[in-house]
């Protein structure tokens, strides 16, 4: 069974820059689409980007589009989320998690989906102050 542990959230003023990291570790890792959501109280959970082990295909939502990046480290078994430019938008619970279904990135659908990823991290808190 895949397992995923999420690090380096914090506190940060608007126009910098945080990089997260989720450690993953289990069987057939390499076989997973790996993404990072996003949820605050006031709203449903929301992509933010999707990569494959490969970084052969990466999507990311139009809201964080040219300021982060998503990367699989396959010597660390980490999956990165850079960070640039943030704004108070920003601010929420980032999520990493993994589905099964590598192929939906590969048909470029349904990976958005929060329904489609099955493991999922407890969640880092990243605030992004004005």
């Amino acid at each position: 069974q895949v397992q995923l542990v999420e690090s380096g959230g914090g506190l940060i003023q608007a126009g910098g820059s945080l990089r997260l990291s989720c450690a993953a570790s289990g069987r057939s890792l390499s076989t997973y689409a790996m993404a990072w959501f996003r949820q605050t109280p006031a709203k449903e959970r929301e992509f933010v980007a999707v990569t494959s082990w490969r970084n052969d295909v990466t999507y990311y939502s139009d809201s964080v589009k040219g300021r982060f990046s998503i990367s699989c480290d396959n010597a660390k078994k980490t999956v990165d989320l850079q960070m640039n430019s943030l704004k108070p938008d920003d601010t929420a619970v980032y999520y990493c998690a993994a589905s099964a279904v590598l192929q939906m990135l590969y048909n470029g659908e349904y990976y958005s989906d929060s329904q489609e990823y099955d493991i999922w991290g407890q969640g880092t808190q990243v605030t992004v102050s004005s």
